[in-house]
């Protein structure tokens, strides 16, 4: 059934979020007593009292992990059992799927159209997609002569942290906690403190599950202060985190300064959008140029900004795409009419209006938007042409609304320019010779190329980035359960 913009006025009216950590089973304040806020950033309004997790609070949620894993109840117990278990959690967010999405979009301004399809169709796709995996994941053994036999055995990591982003909190929280708790680890979740609620209702539910009290924790908190205790935490075995390359340098110092525990990566993008001189500029590229650029807000790591255009495409591409950004609409995210909804704070927007007037001062001409006399932490979407490869707004990640056209020559220049970043998350590439995408494909050196459609790829597929996008952990697919195993080899002499 669809539902109407007053049928989510009316869940939100009802919802009483819960801003309590969740600690061994059970709901808690933080140990100090320590509390903050989190409000709406499309109205300013605040929605729930959360715990401020600090140093003490991570140490309690880290005993119980280590209880419960030491016990063997999760980490020892059949993969059929961790599968049946799973399979629930993802129906209960099924079940749940309007109300965690109305949770989601209030916390994080997010469009409701977005929430009800991250949290109606991905988010309990991935518990399910894991736990189909969980009984189907095999060691292996090794050739050896007679007098031995050499077993490669896959065995839980132990006590896996995961420190969330807020532009996608339920989603980055499924990628982590699905393929962690279906080999077994057990879990210390820290999200964003902007948007924690969903991380916390959704352990509410994946309790419910019979997750074993104590596998899984959630820790409300600030980065410096619950985001540095699991990275210095000399009993967790290995942290996943997903947000900045700015933070995701400290977790690598963190973990040089603790116990050396592995530290997935997944962090900033820059990434381009290219059109080759053979590409048709139909109805389709162009929904994905302004969709890859403005999909969230321009909220998103791997959003296609620096858009290369080939020069002789360049002039019926821009009149297109921004005929098509005039029609977004932006306003409450409630509304499914809504196409944008608002940045995830005040100085979130301050810093995006910051790179906005930037591609003014040095000389890119801004096509439309870029109005920030709105109520709440909005942006209009804004198009700037002209932009050249040395310019802030072409190099820096902005993660707000803003499309920049810059025209290439040729191919060869559009790879140069591409690969011209310290990043390497994610291309697309528009062209209709097949060689020729190939080849920019295997040249360009970033984690996803896209090809004749923007997309990141789906469940099956690893996510994650080159150079300072992201370390050698992936995301997704069965690369994501590395992050989580160790190998061991048993050698039997015979």
């Amino acid at each position: 059934m669809t539902l109407s913009y007053a049928d989510f006025q009316a869940i939100a009216g009802k919802l009483k979020p819960n801003g309590q950590a969740f600690i061994d089973g059970q709901f808690c304040d933080a140990a100090d007593g320590g509390k903050f806020e989190t409000s709406n950033p499309a109205t300013g309004e605040v929605l729930a009292t959360v715990a401020h997790c600090k140093s003490a609070d991570v140490d309690r949620a880290v005993a119980a992990a280590r209880r419960v894993f030491n016990a063997g109840t999760w980490s020892r117990a059949e993969p059929e059992h961790r599968k049946e278990v799973l399979l629930k959690i993802a129906a209960l967010v099924r079940e749940n799927a309007n109300e965690l999405a109305v949770l989601e979009s209030l916390d994080t301004g997010k469009t409701i159209t977005d929430c009800l399809h991250e949290i109606g169709a991905e988010v309990p796709n991935f518990f399910q997609w894991y736990a189909e995996l969980a009984d189907k994941t095999f060691g292996k053994i090794a050739p050896t002569g007679p007098s031995a036999l050499a077993l490669v055995v896959k065995e839980p990591a132990g006590i896996a942290g995961a420190v969330l982003p807020w532009n996608f909190p339920l989603v980055m929280a499924a990628w982590k906690i699905a393929p962690a708790l279906a080999v077994g680890c057990s879990a210390v979740i820290k999200p964003a403190e902007q948007t924690p609620l969903t991380a916390l209702r959704l352990a509410e539910l994946i309790r419910e599950a019979g997750v074993p009290d104590g596998v899984l924790n959630v820790v409300p908190g600030y980065g410096h202060t619950a985001g540095k205790a699991i990275g210095l935490h000399n009993d967790i075995d290995t942290v996943s985190f997903t947000g900045s390359t700015e933070v995701g340098r400290m977790f690598m110092r963190y973990s040089g300064d603790s116990n050396l525990k592995g530290v997935g990566l997944e962090m900033g993008g820059k990434s381009p959008f290219i059109v080759l001189d053979d590409a048709a500029i139909d109805d389709d590229l162009i929904e994905h140029a302004a969709m890859s650029a403005f999909w969230n807000g321009g909220q998103n790591c791997s959003a296609n900004m620096r858009q290369l255009i080939a020069a002789p495409l360049v002039e019926e591409f821009t009149a297109r795409v921004c005929e098509r950004v005039r029609a977004f609409k932006l306003g409450d995210p409630l509304d499914p009419g809504t196409d944008i909804g608002s940045m995830i704070s005040m100085d979130h927007k301050a810093m995006v209006m910051d790179y906005i007037r930037s591609g003014e001062d040095e000389g890119a001409t801004k096509l439309m938007g870029g109005n920030s006399d709105l109520p709440g932490h909005f942006i209009e979407p804004a198009v700037f042409q002209n932009v050249t490869p040395g310019m802030k707004i072409a190099r820096e990640e902005i993660f707000g609304p803003v499309l920049g056209i810059m025209p290439v020559q040729s191919a060869e220049e559009a790879l140069a320019i591409a690969c011209d970043t310290d990043y390497g998350l994610h291309a697309t590439v528009f062209t209709r010779d097949i060689d020729r995408a190939i080849h920019m494909a295997r040249s360009l050196p970033c984690g996803t190329v896209s090809v004749n459609g923007f997309s990141e790829g789906d469940i099956k597929t690893p996510f994650g980035g080159y150079k300072q996008s992201g370390s050698l952990a992936r995301d997704n697919g069965t690369e994501a359960l590395a992050q989580y195993m160790q190998t061991k080899t048993i050698w039997i002499s015979t």
